[in-house]
């Protein structure tokens, strides 16, 4: 309330000032028309009896073309052009009213003209005036640099003369009680070097930060690149970190366009920017098509992407968004963020085990969801190289059960959200991933449901990635624990990968397995020692990493594609398609037949020998007795044919 009676004041003054400029510039126009002399009387009269039609016009037009929009203390180009734009419309229309009620008689032609430029000076010149008393001291800033040295002002080097660094610098200048001063700025462009900014100057490129930051006794290092690639935000970040001082980011293009942060929000690098690539460009109109005004659930929906999913769908208005979680803390948390952000949304929260048949069956019965993204899974490697029942019972056979309902309630569409670990898989949880992709490819054979999947690989920060765990490793102090030096990883962000799936799911004809681009492949030795650098540690001294070697079921590398696995482009630059081997249905539906009572009598001896069979694209699952375990399984799927 406060806030709208000081804008109203403000625009209120700001007219009345204008009107009162009317009249000036008119009576102005007259007088400079006679030379500066005395104004005859019968023209005299004549002004004054204009003077209403040339006060309303010239009003209406001032506000019409919203000169009250904008704020004195702001006041810019922009401002100007508009004022002019205004005064010539208003000239137009009360030398035409002029003309129709006086013939122009004892009004000489030539003070409209003279009003016009008048009337500009009256109203843009206090503008600017008032601009500049208000910014005056950014100029005494800038040429004063005595108190540089008095322990209260730091100094600031700025990365990037770019528009997002003058604007930081003149919202740093504006603010007179700031404790930092921008004193030069950085520019890789060599049409910048040796310019100036708001009188700071471009002194050197990227590379020369240390010497620079030296010379210049500077204390904070900002860089102001949003919309810099992470290669290049991270070789940015390397220069900085080798001065030991103290540096903060802009944030990203996408977070200020879409209002979500302002120049004022500096922040810590975070790992995001290092690992982060460049923005997705997507099709939202064929997207939005795809979920808007249906129903749509989303299995593991409290987990870190069925979450981001429930995110991204929620803002596309769906006829409702059902989310069907396991954990009941996961679940509140979802619908607490979705009801808070989203309050129009039909929502729909429900726990449940997508392993649980009669419960599942309910759910669609009930909601008649057109489309369904099923992401719940177990995903921890390790856990679940030890617990193959646990592993099969809720990524293959809880597939199988969705999948088998999504088909028989005619969904228009299913997305299975897997994982780049079924590439060669070699672990359970790979193994059992890549088994619910031949189901859902085999599935879509005969069904009128698109059973679509998508690849991917880690995400950063979703919940049991590697990133909290190193975060929370550098909290108590260190070590931090990297399983082998050579270890490297495909990251992308939650929302990335999120879109990217919601893209698949649109592209998508049914049958497919598409594999999202990763990008290129991280060190993992690399992402910790980042981690640390960026809470102002330095690895090896303050904090230690130790390796421990590579756990059960972990691989050097991840894989996207297998070797015999066909590629090839899709609409999308960012999605690619793979063309794998599939399986005879029938077969297929035997052997889990066949998993169901290996899993129903918990014999995970038998449970691990039908998987190293049934996927045998694996490289290193239960290799030490491989044959044994052949030797003790019948597998009734090959007497299928």
């Amino acid at each position: 309330m406060k806030k709208f009676v000081w804008l109203f004041r403000s625009r209120l003054a700001a007219f009345t000032h204008d009107l009162l400029m009317i009249p000036v510039a008119w009576f102005c126009a007259y007088w400079m028309r006679f030379n500066l002399d005395v104004i005859p009387t019968e023209f005299f009269y004549q002004a004054l009896t204009m003077l209403p039609v040339i006060w309303a016009a010239q009003g209406g037009m001032l506000w019409y073309f919203g000169l009250y929009r904008g704020i004195w203390r702001f006041a810019s180009i922009p401002d100007l052009v508009r004022i002019i734009k205004a005064v010539t419309a208003g000239v137009l229309v009360a030398a035409t009213a002029s003309f129709i009620l006086t013939r122009l008689q004892d009004v000489p032609r030539s003070v409209f003209i003279l009003d016009g430029i008048i009337l500009v000076l009256l109203l843009g010149g206090p503008r600017f005036a008032y601009r500049w008393l208000k910014d005056r001291h950014i100029y005494s800033r800038i040429h004063d640099r005595n108190f540089q040295h008095n322990g209260e002002v730091k100094n600031a080097l700025i990365v990037g003369a770019g528009k997002a660094g003058e604007m930081l610098v003149r919202d740093l200048l504006r603010e007179s009680t700031g404790s930092f001063l921008p004193v030069a700025f950085v520019d890789d462009n060599p049409d910048k070097l040796g310019k100036e900014i708001h009188g700071i100057p471009v002194v050197g490129r990227c590379e020369l930060i240390p010497e620079i930051a030296q010379r210049l006794g500077i204390n904070l290092i900002i860089i102001a690149l949003p919309s810099a690639t992470s290669r290049q935000i991270r070789r940015i970040v390397e220069i900085c970190e080798t001065t030991g001082l103290t540096f903060r980011i802009l944030p990203q293009l996408e977070d200020l366009v879409s209002g979500r942060a302002s120049l004022k929000d500096l922040r810590d690098v975070s790992i995001e920017d290092l690992l982060g690539r460049e923005p997705v460009k997507l099709d939202w109109n064929a997207i939005t098509d795809a979920n808007r005004d249906k129903a749509v659930l989303v299995t593991g929906g409290g987990g870190s992407i069925g979450a981001e999913l429930c995110r991204q769908i929620a803002r596309l208005k769906p006829a409702s968004l059902i989310v069907l979680e396991q954990s009941e803390y996961n679940l509140y948390r979802a619908d607490l963020e979705l009801r808070r952000e989203f309050p129009s949304l039909s929502l729909v929260s429900l726990l449940g085990d997508v392993t649980d048949a009669v419960r599942v069956e309910q759910i669609l019965r009930t909601y008649a969801p057109s489309v369904i993204y099923h992401a719940a899974a177990y995903k921890h490697v390790p856990i679940l190289e030890d617990q193959a029942r646990a592993a099969l019972v809720n990524n293959v056979l809880g597939t199988r059960v969705i999948a088998d309902l999504a088909d028989k309630y005619a969904c228009e569409s299913f997305v299975l959200v897997s994982t780049d670990k079924a590439v060669n898989p070699a672990n359970i949880m790979g193994a059992s991933k890549r088994l619910a992709e031949m189901y859902c490819q085999s599935l879509n054979a005969r069904s009128k449901t698109k059973f679509i999947t998508v690849r991917f690989g880690n995400v950063l920060g979703s919940s049991g990635s590697v990133i909290p765990l190193f975060q929370q490793q550098i909290a108590q102090g260190g070590p931090v624990t990297v399983t082998h030096p050579d270890i490297t990883r495909y990251f992308m962000t939650i929302p990335e990968a999120c879109q990217l799936i919601l893209q698949a799911g649109v592209i998508g004809q049914g049958g497919e397995i598409y594999i999202l681009d990763m990008g290129i492949p991280v060190k993992i030795s690399y992402l910790a020692e980042q981690l640390i650098r960026l809470s102002g540690k330095v690895p090896g001294e303050d904090i230690e990493i130790i390796y421990t070697g590579l756990r059960p079921g972990e691989k050097l590398y991840e894989e996207l594609f297998h070797g015999a696995e066909e590629q090839t482009k899709t609409s999308h630059p960012k999605i690619l398609l793979a063309h794998c081997r599939q399986m005879d249905r029938d077969a297929l539906v035997t052997a889990l037949d066949s998993i169901q009572r290996a899993c129903n009598q918990n014999d995970n001896h038998v449970l691990r020998a039908m998987l190293i069979e049934l996927v045998p694209e694996h490289t290193g699952l239960a290799q030490s007795n491989n044959e044994q375990e052949k030797g003790a399984v019948i597998y009734p799927w090959k007497q299928t044919k």
